[in-house]
């Protein structure tokens, strides 16, 4: 069996002493007796307080934490509902931040779990964290602040849930509500706009936060973290829901809408500078009675892959007031699952094979394989797979995240590889890319070099598992042509995604660096530089206090 290589990281920059415990909406003992340094406004153009001394910016904290909750500082802060709505301050960096990294990496996820004394069930309740770092001559500005969702506005406002998340539905009174309710589902109108997923750069320098539902994308400031509005289509294409994960590059937009009357998907583009939508075409499902799930998807230089998995969207789940453990989805096994070739150009289905079982929420990417004439022979596809287990989604409630025993109760993954030939063949392949004992057999939240995008590529960067575990907790990198990975551990924390920065100028396809954050054991935090060649740490900064665990991010290059 290959090796795998693990580099611990290195102890926290401030001990943790009794002393430094953080109370919710305070800073840490001793912290405020620092002198503060206001930073007059430079090429940053912020005001900022030094080193996790009182912040320069404080907006009054959201509903307190529910009193079920003690001892908070000695916990995971991963799965605690944020301290406060806003703060922004600078942050002492041990180590040392490469020059030329400069620009903002945004990192949305739920970071709100309760209302009031309310607490959600799962991970993907939670109302929306933007959180930011902001890289500049040596320097990390950081900042988080809730995105003001509509959804996010009326439970602050009247103190309840209004409004349908992943697992959670109002409560209605009567039964005359509860049929007011149904209809504003069907019509879209109580369906969230809680943009708590992924946020993406566009093009034209837009910056959008997106969950799966069309009303759930905002458009937001990357300076100031500040919600400008909604982001409205103008189109006249309709549906409620469309894929959390669109592919995004400086020329266009590309997402995939599913149809869940006529169970199908539809490709569309969007140009920069432009908010209409327009189609490239349609895929028909060849099985089950809807859709599969399609959170994310890939796409080649000439090619955009639809993915058609049997974890299928059920609209009888979808009006069930208590969830089930797939929650708006249900497993047709028998439907089987397929992959689909659409052509970027003319819309049209060159490939569509069936495949192994599975389940995945993340795709990597995705490259176009040529015979020695340069003719496509096949599309590579590579993705964060389950193995076909759909258990994963109730692993992620809130109570199971929080209870953890120290059993191993992470399901397994591995990086699954697609091979979907283009001769006309009925069946595609699905297998382990690399043995998932590289990796601790966690796999999930991944980049990978945008250079790289829908081409030939080597290197992935994810998270991945150090047994026993009930969630990835390690980061990891993915060598895919010598089959091995080398992973990043400190024990007891949860780090986030590790987002990809490549160096400008750089020839290799992995000179860059890894930005993740960590949520330690102890109940802090800190945003953690990993060298993107070497995989070794090369600067951490703490945060005042541990933030809650996020989801995906993105890069705001400095103009």
């Amino acid at each position: 069996m290959a090796s795998t290589t693990f580099s611990v990281a290195g102890k926290s920059i401030f001990p943790s002493t009794p002393s430094d415990s953080v109370q919710p909406g305070r800073l840490p003992h001793g912290f405020l007796s620092k002198c503060i340094l206001p930073i007059k406004r430079g090429p940053l153009d912020t005001h900022v307080a030094r080193v996790a001394t009182k912040p320069s910016v404080f907006v009054p904290p959201t509903p307190p934490l529910p009193p079920t909750e003690t001892d908070f500082e000695k916990k995971l802060a991963a799965w605690k509902s944020v301290r406060q709505e806003r703060w922004e301050g600078e942050l002492e960096v041990d180590g040392e931040i490469p020059s030329w990294l400069s620009g903002t990496y945004l990192r949305n996820g739920p970071g709100m779990w309760h209302i009031g004394d309310y607490n959600f069930r799962h991970l993907f309740d939670g109302y929306a964290t933007l959180v930011r770092l902001h890289f500049e001559n040596g320097r990390l500005i950081a900042g988080h602040r809730q995105i003001e969702s509509e959804a996010y506005k009326a439970a602050m406002k009247n103190n309840k849930l209004c409004y349908r998340e992943f697992s959670e539905a109002p409560k209605t009174d009567n039964f005359l509500a509860y049929m007011g309710d149904l209809a504003s589902l069907f019509s879209g109108a109580s369906l969230t706009d809680n943009a708590n997923t992924g946020v993406v750069r566009l093009g034209d320098g837009r910056v959008v936060c997106l969950t799966e539902t069309i009303k759930g994308s905002i458009e937001v400031d990357p300076a100031t973290l500040d919600t400008i509005g909604k982001f409205e289509y103008d189109d006249n294409l309709g549906g409620l829901i469309h894929s959390a994960h669109p592919i995004v590059t400086e020329s266009e937009f590309l997402t995939l809408l599913p149809d869940l009357v006529r169970p199908g998907y539809t490709a569309v583009r969007m140009e920069p500078g432009s908010n209409e939508r327009k189609v490239i075409g349609r895929v028909d499902c060849r099985g089950g009675p809807s859709p599969g799930w399609v959170h994310s998807f890939p796409v080649t230089e000439h090619y955009i892959i639809v993915p058609e998995m049997p974890l299928r969207y059920c609209a009888q789940n979808l009006l069930r007031a208590e969830p089930t453990p797939l929650y708006k989805f249900e497993w047709h096994p028998d439907s089987k699952g397929f992959m689909h070739v659409m052509c970027k150009a003319s819309g049209k289905i060159v490939a569509s094979v069936e495949v192994p079982l599975y389940v995945t929420f993340h795709f990597i990417n995705a490259y176009e394989e040529e015979d020695e004439d340069g003719r496509v022979t096949a599309i590579v596809a590579d993705c964060c797979e389950h193995n076909a287990d759909t258990t994963i989604l109730d692993k992620l409630r809130l109570q199971n995240l929080r209870s953890y025993s120290g059993e191993d109760v992470l399901p397994d993954a591995r990086v699954g590889r697609f091979i979907i030939p283009l001769d006309g063949s009925p069946k595609g392949e699905l297998m382990a890319a690399l043995d998932p004992n590289e990796h601790g057999k966690g796999m999930d939240m991944c980049s990978i070099n945008p250079a790289y995008l829908g081409k030939k590529y080597r290197y992935a960067y994810a998270c991945g598992a150090q047994r026993p575990c009930n969630f990835p907790n390690t980061l990891t990198k993915i060598d895919l042509v010598e089959k091995k990975a080398k992973n990043w551990y400190d024990e007891g924390a949860v780090p986030s995604e590790p987002f990809f920065v490549a160096r400008p100028g750089a020839t290799e396809e992995d000179d860059g660096v890894a930005i993740s954050m960590i949520s330690d054991k102890n109940g802090e935090g800190y945003a953690l530089l990993l060298d993107g060649s070497t995989f070794e740490e090369i600067a951490r900064a703490k945060f005042p206090y541990g933030l809650p665990y996020g989801l995906h991010g993105c890069w705001v290059p400095k103009n």
